[in-house]
């Protein structure tokens, strides 16, 4: 059975904790990353629906409930990408997503090859 982002971002970032070897590392981060875009997608279409039927003004409340208010000027779509990204932000697999990150870093994992650094 496979698991939701959530479940197997919280997952992984539980296992990278009694890891150090690189390799495992980075295929921990490998599908990490995997399931991060997918948990994006996830709040991506939810905020979608969400907002479809909201008046600019209840829009515009729902951003700054978020903290990310809509500024003057943004598009409407700009404000909905950004509240997407501070639902995400705000999520456990969010979080989870980036303490596996950082564990991954403190032993020299990372998902660009070292080149592109």
């Amino acid at each position: 059975m496979e698991m939701n982002p959530t479940a197997l971002l919280l997952d992984l970032a539980a296992r990278a904790q009694s890891v150090s070897e690189p390799d495992t590392l980075h295929n921990l981060l490998s599908r990490g990353h995997r399931a991060w875009c997918e948990g994006v997608a996830d709040v991506q279409s939810g905020i979608d629906h969400e907002t479809r039927g909201l008046s600019d003004p209840q829009l515009s409340e729902r951003c700054a409930t978020a903290g990310t208010p809509w500024e003057k000027g943004m598009p409407r779509s700009e404000a909905v990408s950004a509240l997407v990204i501070a639902t995400w932000e705000a999520a456990p697999a969010a979080m989870a997503y980036t303490e596996l990150e950082e564990r991954a870093a403190r032993f020299g994992a990372c998902l660009l090859p070292e080149e592109m650094l």
